[in-house]
């Protein structure tokens, strides 16, 4: 899942090896890079694939996700992302996605073709669709790990993974999450205090390759199949759950920032955006996280 952070407040010592052997439990769930992950197995097969209640948990908020943005954000652009070359890790770690006939690029055949059978706890992947956890599995990994540190005990818990921050119980005040320039290397655009809650952010300079002579980045368009045309380079959104502050994140990214604002304000959540000449725009409510 990328670089991960831990940090545990105030509970009984064996929460924090709890919480990263947590964190590796889910990445063997949900990595697609791992020939036997859940994820990897529903990929690979276009028959019915026995999974366990958290991947469940992990297909019911992507589906909820869809619906929300509206296909923003469609778990199922698989097949074009490996497609235009991440078929294999980009984290130094070895790794291949498995897909069970060959990728193909074009716009996301969308979650009618993922069938769940939810009383026998299985998923049946229908010709041409993929799934692809991404960052709505490292988020969602985030939410899991620091609710229950908190329920086991701790104070507060704090867990990073892949630039995903979840804060769960109520984080010391001098606790900041600093919110990178994606434009210039090391620099800071600012850092957000915040209680408890989530910090993702999504950059289009971030997971960068090059495909058939063309620089191109892991964030896919679901309405064409190729990676997004925005005038956003970064999205940085506050939100309850990590989850949901990752996929709102794509969203933003994938529209113009004034349209970009409105749509975090009407889901009720306060962000910050990078466009290409190094502009931050920035919704109102995101000064009240100010450090």
């Amino acid at each position: 899942m990328g670089s991960d952070t831990v940090v545990v407040i105030d509970g009984p010592g064996h929460l924090l090896e709890g919480a990263r052997q947590r964190i590796s439990e889910l990445e063997n769930l949900w990595s697609r890079f791992l020939p036997d992950s859940e994820i990897s197995t529903m990929n690979a097969s276009m028959d019915w694939v026995r999974i366990s209640p958290d991947t469940l948990t992990l297909l019911d908020h992507s589906l909820t996700a869809w619906q929300m943005t509206k296909g923003a954000f469609d778990p199922t652009i698989l097949s074009s992302l490996v497609s235009h070359g991440y078929g294999e890790s980009k984290t130094g770690a070895p790794g291949r996605t498995a897909l069970s006939q060959a990728p193909q690029r074009g716009p996301a055949p969308g979650p009618t073709g993922i069938e769940i059978d939810r009383e026998h706890l299985r998923v049946r992947l229908h010709d041409g669709t993929g799934f692809d956890p991404g960052g709505i599995g490292k988020g969602l990994a985030a939410d899991f790990v620091a609710s229950e540190a908190v329920a086991a005990g701790a104070t507060a818990a704090i867990v990073g993974i892949g630039g995903d921050v979840r804060i769960a119980g109520s984080a010391p005040p001098d606790w900041v999450v600093t919110v990178e320039d994606p434009m210039v290397r090391d620099m800071a655009i600012t850092e957000l205090r915040l209680e408890c809650g989530a910090v993702c952010t999504s950059s289009i300079r971030s997971r960068t390759w090059i495909d058939d002579g063309e620089h191109v980045h892991h964030l896919i368009d679901p309405r064409t199949g190729d990676p997004i045309v925005s005038k956003i380079v970064s999205a940085t959104v506050v939100a309850g759950e990590a989850w949901m502050a990752e996929v709102l994140c794509k969203a933003a990214i994938r529209s113009d920032p004034i349209s970009a604002l409105s749509f975090l304000d009407s889901v009720g959540v306060d962000g910050l955006l990078v466009d290409v000449d190094d502009l931050v725009w920035r919704t109102p409510g995101i000064e009240r996280f100010a450090a």
